[in-house]
């Protein structure tokens, strides 16, 4: 590597940290942020496993608590991109992202720092979830299984960090932004996270099967050895590799889609 590409690079590394130490700080002086954005996940795990569990069924078997679990951990990933956006619409609309774009700043440090700032949060949000769902009785296989379905539940954040980004460089103003919500919820909702596709009628059953935020829920099951309700279809079957597959095409749309729309903002 030449002395320039170094000197760039470093750089590159500086500005993304310090794109990362001003997210972060905004977390550490305002913690009810992380505390509404897991408000949501917490209340549905209380609903849909104290009120409802009762009268939920799992394909093959399994305790529905269990069954669940699992589910609101990728809900809670999935729906990280509203956040994402939030911010992101949040900086554009107040002109922070045009006071960064004009300082001698590597433009690409403002797009990344933000996505590294989103992982650590989504960690925090990780490890806060599963232990609210030890404390309420679920019990995972310990072991690289669970350290593998760590990391797909942040391989999936990941890739949907970018798709954050990009509505967020779109939309008009924060307002405009709550109303992905409504882009958010059929995600999640016609899936498996709340119900195995097998249990909805044919025609839904096979879009929540092939809907990507089911692939990860299956396969973090799997990984956790908590009840799968696997279908046969071919998507349920081979839900591992589709739980790699499916953000790794997100990231392969959504990166280009955002630093584009990045690189127009001047323009």
């Amino acid at each position: 590597m030449t002395p320039l590409a170094r000197s760039r690079a470093h750089w590159l590394l500086a500005d993304c940290g310090t794109i990362v130490r001003r997210g972060l700080t905004h977390y550490r002086r305002r913690p009810v942020n992380i505390a509404w954005q897991l408000g949501f996940p917490i209340l549905s795990v209380l609903l849909y496993g104290y009120v409802f569990g009762s009268a939920m069924k799992v394909p093959g078997g399994g305790d529905y608590q269990d069954f669940l679990m699992p589910g609101m951990f990728v809900m809670t990933m999935a729906f990280g991109f509203v956040n994402t956006a939030t911010v992101v619409v949040y900086d554009a609309t107040k002109g922070v992202i045009d006071r960064f774009r004009s300082m001698p700043t590597a433009s690409s440090a403002v797009v990344a720092g933000r996505g590294v700032t989103d992982l650590v949060v989504a960690c925090a949000e990780l490890t806060i979830m599963m232990l609210t769902a030890l404390g309420m009785g679920w019990r995972p296989d310990t072991g690289v299984g669970f350290l593998a379905a760590f990391g797909l539940l942040l391989w999936l954040r990941f890739a949907l960090i970018w798709a954050g980004v990009w509505l967020g460089l779109l939309v008009p103003d924060p307002e405009a932004a709550g109303g992905l919500f409504a882009v958010a919820f059929p995600l999640t909702m016609i899936s498996s996270v709340y119900v195995a596709p097998q249990l909805m009628p044919d025609w839904l059953g096979w879009v929540a099967a092939w809907n990507p935020v089911s692939s990860t829920a299956a396969a973090t099951r799997e990984l956790f050895g908590t009840p799968a309700g696997g279908g046969d279809a071919w998507v349920e079957r081979h839900a591992l590799l589709m739980a790699g597959v499916w953000p790794a095409v997100l990231t392969a749309v959504f990166l280009p889609l955002a630093v584009r729309r990045f690189r127009r903002l001047s323009r």
